[in-house]
């Protein structure tokens, strides 16, 4: 996300490739990988569609790539059903990028324990 919102002209590959990094270093250790999509964050002040074309490419990949052993969708549970690129008002802790309690806590029920015990091939 950070990469993202800061305009540092990061691309999908660039996140895609460090996520492979990650997945293969956590693989190798025996240890199962849980993606989390990335939150919209339109209306933060540094946001654009060029970082939100990105957003969608990086949660595409988390969502259909099969390189996690499990994923928790942040972008689905968050987003506003009538604007998408942004957080639903209800979970907004104000500044459009950072959820409220509210939002922290749907992010936490939405994660499947389970998930988190997989029996990676590795371990």
């Amino acid at each position: 996300m950070n990469d993202l919102k800061a305009h540092t002209h990061v691309t999908a590959a660039d996140l895609i490739a460090g996520y492979r990094q990650i997945i293969a270093r956590v693989h190798a250790a025996g240890t199962c990988v849980v993606g989390a999509t990335i939150a919209p964050f339109k209306g933060w002040g540094e946001w654009d569609a060029a970082a939100e074309a990105v957003r969608q490419d990086v949660n595409r990949f988390i969502r259909t790539s099969g390189e996690f052993d499990a994923v928790t969708d942040f972008d689905h549970i968050l987003r506003d059903p009538y604007d998408p690129e942004r957080i639903l008002p209800v979970f907004d802790g104000g500044d459009h990028l950072h959820p409220n309690d509210k939002g922290m806590q749907a992010l936490a029920d939405s994660v499947d324990p389970r998930s988190l015990a997989c029996a990676h091939p590795s371990a």
